[in-house]
């Protein structure tokens, strides 16, 4: 095993992502956008391309457009490399089953959609908060998270977590990293997500799923629950419907990877989110961005 290709999730959209690309490569994308918006019933290519910002940060259109982001790059990609295993960070699972062959596009469009719409209805605006933490380790954190009520909700990084939960608990969690020296930072996000309190969306997305068909994957996808590479098509399945509330152990990924003899890292997705996390797991890793990737490949 060598190369890893490696989808981000929420937070990774921007206005103009991909454009470039279909300018330069009209032919082979733009028939993924035709399918995409008529899988969506609405626009969502006008929407990656032009905007506006406030419209596609809602979760339930950037998770569809990273999605489908991903899939067009990883397109572009394959003709001159081709993974052994995919990794994807919370939504970026979805992406890498669709390149892997797993999940039809349209049918992990669909899902997606619904699965941002089930998430920003879970829980009332407000209720819930999200704050990074940096420069405290892993079990520090979570002794803040017993006392408080808070959530571990995403291990990014050596000294930096994300927890979760509800705001009252997430604040007083915030107030004691901070006089542990810590960053603590509020995220701009819309709900808690990777939290028990993301239940109701877990519980309405789980018959959503086990409505599409899944297939053998091309290569193994590491699954957000379980931490290790998976290649059945019914584990994956059962495995995506637990995703939601669960952690997103992103360090952990990384090293099992490392450990099963992954050297290099490609982020197949708009940004360098990923790219910069596994350089932070350990410094001089070989991780590239797609521009990077794409370019040296061509």
């Amino acid at each position: 095993m060598d190369l890893a290709f490696v989808f981000p999730g929420q937070g990774s959209q921007s206005v103009g992502m991909g454009k470039d690309l279909s300018q330069r490569f009209r032919s082979t994308v733009e028939p993924f956008y035709r399918r995409a918006n008529d899988a969506l019933g609405f626009d969502i290519q006008a929407l990656m391309f032009d905007g506006p910002e406030g419209e596609l940060t809602l979760t339930q259109n950037a998770q569809p457009a990273i999605l489908l982001d991903s899939v067009v790059k990883f397109e572009l990609l394959t003709d001159q490399l081709w993974p052994e295993v995919g990794a994807g960070h919370s939504l970026g699972e979805y992406s890498a089953l669709v390149c892997a062959g797993v999940i039809g596009l349209e049918d992990a469009l669909r899902l997606v959609h619904k699965r941002g719409q089930f998430m920003q209805e879970a829980v009332p605006v407000g209720e819930g908060a999200m704050v990074a933490i940096m420069k405290l380790d892993r079990a520090k954190v979570e002794e803040i998270c017993e006392q408080t009520g808070a959530e571990i909700a995403n291990v990014n990084g050596p000294g930096q977590i994300a927890i979760s939960g509800r705001y009252d608990a997430v604040m007083k969690a915030k107030e004691l990293a901070a006089e542990q020296r810590a960053r603590a930072i509020q995220l701009d996000v819309s709900a808690p997500f990777h939290s028990s309190l993301m239940q109701p969306a877990e519980d309405r997305l789980k018959p959503e799923i086990q409505g599409v068909e899944f297939h053998p994957p091309q290569f193994p996808v590491v699954a957000t629950v379980s931490g290790q590479p998976e290649d059945d098509p019914d584990r994956l399945k059962d495995l995506l419907s637990e995703q939601i509330t669960a952690q997103v152990r992103w360090t952990d990924y990384v090293e099992t990877l490392k450990a099963r003899g992954v050297t290099r890292w490609v982020e197949v997705g708009h940004g360098e989110v990923l790219t910069r996390l596994i350089r932070r797991v350990e410094k001089g890793l070989d991780a590239l961005t797609f521009d990077d990737a794409f370019e040296s490949s061509a």
